[in-house]
């Protein structure tokens, strides 16, 4: 790690602790999201009915419709109070124990199960949002786009070993006894366990270097409501950052089709190109491969070329890899697919939230990212539920829903051409210098 990444004063091992949450939540969304639970609570918990993938995408939706209308007061009190870690504290204790009440589901417990995900996903989509908002006080705003992938990089490295913890429970549980139901249940615990070992670093080791924006103290219940007016004054701002708009419209865009990717792909791929649990792992455990190596690569990538130009790139391998996977009749066909996949993933969401770092106001950085995953959540909603809508009302024509899906990413390029990253970042250096300003005759103020 070349220190010149980094800031005055970050140590190397800050950054490898803040890198390790993401290797400690991607096997959350890796075995949960991606490859195990969902297809278990369509096939077993909703017992496979014509209604389950809808009720799937149901599901995935509330609990970002949670954090949608939750994570901007979060933000903003993180921002205002400087408790960026409090609060990733709870949402990791939060994600941990809803992953553990997995291990519980089973057939019929829909309820049960569902309260279980939106619970476990929340504080999951939380905790994402608040160890984003550490990147700016790490690196240097002409690194951002590297150290990003590295968290990114080895975030997919933690994927790769909750699943391969897991194919590992899987393949091998008929000789030591178990069933399908408590292998299941098995691969919710490992997950649980190597999410909360992998993200103690952080709070150990990383430092919050930012400062209380306010110098009174408030009571919470007036705190989250000077908060939460803050986050109305930064929508009403949004005109003086129209470029910070331009990403999160487009963010918006392309997630969508990357959370039914997330949401869907192990359903997908056992519905119509017969895939088995076991093939299921396997597929998803060498595409975190792809992924890890395409998100390590783009980060050096965006530093040379330009976010701009890196996320055109991956929105267009997005677009390559919908035709393919729509297409396919043959499983080497859809294993094209899923690669092209994996080497986008981390790549545009790398590059999605190292952008966010140049165009936030330092003292916002939280409150930005906040509004950033409201756009993503919204996404996470928006995107699933078209899907799920749309396989529905075909009949279960899941190769229609995925061609659907493709309008995401073709939107998403149109919205990324006008974005101009100087003129975003000057937006934020003017922010800067007026939120300086406001903190100087705050201070005074008080003295």
């Amino acid at each position: 790690m070349d220190p010149k990444t980094l800031k005055a004063g970050v140590a190397p091992r800050e950054v490898w602790a803040w890198a390790a949450f993401d290797f400690a939540n991607s096997g959350y969304t890796t075995v949960v999201l991606t490859a195990v639970f969902n297809a278990y609570f369509v096939s077993v918990v909703a017992g496979g009915a014509e209604w389950a993938t809808f009720l799937w995408t149901v599901v995935i939706a509330a609990s970002n419709a949670i954090g949608l209308f939750a994570m901007p007061a979060i933000a903003a009190l993180a921002d205002r109070n400087a408790s960026k870690k409090r609060w990733l504290f709870a949402a990791t204790l939060l994600c941990i124990l809803g992953t553990v009440g997995l291990a519980f589901a089973g057939p019929g417990t829909i309820v049960w199960a569902t309260l279980m995900v939106i619970l476990s996903n929340l504080g999951y989509n939380v905790g994402e949002t608040l160890n984003s908002a550490f990147l700016p006080e790490l690196a240097r705003e002409e690194a951002v786009g590297k150290v990003s992938g590295w968290g990114w990089s080895f975030g997919y490295c933690g994927g790769l070993v909750t699943l391969g913890l897991s194919l590992l429970l899987v393949t091998s549980g008929d000789a030591v006894g178990l069933g399908s139901d408590a292998r299941i249940a098995g691969t919710m615990l490992i997950t649980a366990a190597v999410f909360a070992m992998a993200a103690l670093p952080l709070f150990l080791f990383v430092k919050e270097r930012a400062e209380p924006r306010a110098h009174e103290k408030l009571p919470f219940g007036k705190l989250a409501l000077e908060s939460l007016r803050d986050v109305g004054r930064t929508m009403k701002s949004l005109g003086r950052f129209p470029d910070f708009g331009l990403l999160a419209v487009c963010g918006f865009c392309y997630q969508s089709g990357v959370s039914v990717v997330i949401t869907l792909s192990a359903v997908y791929a056992a519905q119509v190109m017969g895939f088995t649990t076991e093939d299921t792992i396997l597929m998803v455990f060498l595409v975190n491969i792809t992924a890890a190596i395409g998100a390590f690569a783009f980060g050096y990538v965006q530093d040379r070329i330009g976010h701009k130009r890196a996320l055109g790139l991956t929105l267009c391998v997005w677009l390559l890899m919908i035709v393919t996977a729509a297409l396919a009749e043959t499983r080497p066909v859809f294993w094209v697919a899923a690669n092209l996949a994996g080497i986008a993933m981390g790549s545009s969401q790398s590059a999605g939230r190292a952008m966010v770092a140049i165009f936030a106001p330092k003292k916002r950085s939280a409150e930005f990212y906040g509004l950033w995953n409201m756009a993503l959540w919204l996404a996470a909603i928006v995107g699933p539920l078209c899907y799920g809508a749309v396989s529905w009302a075909a009949g279960n024509d899941q190769r229609l829903a995925i061609w659907v899906t493709g309008l995401f990413f073709l939107a998403a390029l149109a919205v990324l051409m006008p974005m101009q990253l100087a003129r975003g970042a000057a937006a934020a250096e003017k922010q800067n210098a007026i939120d300086e300003a406001a903190d100087r005759a705050a201070s005074g103020a008080v003295n």
